[in-house]
């Protein structure tokens, strides 16, 4: 079996099963994303390591394939380095896109929040002080 055949094979157990990918993901708490990539063979957009493999295993148990001998099917076909290529942390743990929110925007409605209440808390403070 090639690398290319490993996802298809995936896609046909489920598709057998009569198994959706969106069942998948809600069962699993997997994303949608890296489900798909899975079917596709893009380890791109899969988390490095260790999660790549629990990806992988949970999938097989979920459309009723052998998980260890699919976890090493999956290891024969894309060597270890390349598991530890992927994406930035938002898709390391399988976390949607649409799930994340940047720090960066949590900084100004940090200081908005905190300005606002120390304002109210001033004025407060001038009105009942007579």
């Amino acid at each position: 079996m090639t690398a290319g055949e490993f996802g298809n094979r995936l896609r046909e157990a489920r598709e057998r099963r009569g198994i959706t990918l969106r069942q998948i993901a809600v069962e699993t708490r997997i994303s949608m994303r890296a489900l798909e990539a899975l079917e596709r063979n893009d380890i791109s957009q899969l988390p490095g390591g260790i999660f790549s493999r629990a990806f992988v295993r949970t999938y097989a148990v979920q459309v009723g394939l052998d998980p260890e001998a699919t976890v090493e099917e999956f290891l024969r076909h894309f060597p270890h380095e390349e598991l530890q290529a992927g994406h930035p942390p938002s898709y390391r743990f399988g976390i949607e896109d649409s799930e994340m929110q940047p720090a960066s925007m949590l900084v100004p409605w940090l200081l908005l929040v905190t300005g606002v209440a120390l304002v109210v808390a001033l004025l407060m403070y001038l009105f009942f002080r007579r």
